[in-house]
């Protein structure tokens, strides 16, 4: 009956979901994200790793991850080789221990209530104990 759930899963599928709402926001082409000017002062065979502009500007168009380890493999070894899934289980351990949520508005509580007693009364079952 699919009683089963992976807390550790649906961490990861909220990385990914994320992961993929950066992609397909797609990618701003402007004179900041180009960046010809700092090309033109750089040059050609220059770096622009150290660059201020880089700096800027990096952080927008790369996604964040949490769970996935960006490192060079041997320094990934060297610190412990902890696994996406570890880390994932690490996170939901966290959250169900740690996570306070922000209630719900009045008007929000009362609306989901109308809902759920229409959906009783339309499928003639009780969803919810009070």
């Amino acid at each position: 009956m699919g009683m089963t759930f992976d807390y550790a899963k649906l961490v990861m599928d909220n990385e990914f979901a994320y992961m993929i709402k950066h992609v397909v926001k797609g990618i701003d082409v402007d004179d900041a994200t180009l960046a010809v000017d700092v090309i033109r002062q750089v040059g050609p065979g220059g770096e622009f790793v150290s660059h201020e502009h880089t700096y800027q500007h990096f952080k927008e168009s790369q996604s964040r991850s949490v769970l996935i380890d960006r490192r060079m493999p041997e320094d990934w070894v060297a610190l412990g080789s902890v696994d996406m899934l570890t880390k994932a289980n690490d996170v939901a351990i966290d959250l169900y221990d740690h996570y306070k949520p922000i209630p719900l508005s009045c008007d929000v509580q009362k609306k989901l209530r109308e809902i759920v007693n229409q959906a009783e009364k339309h499928y003639n079952v009780r969803l919810s104990v009070e």
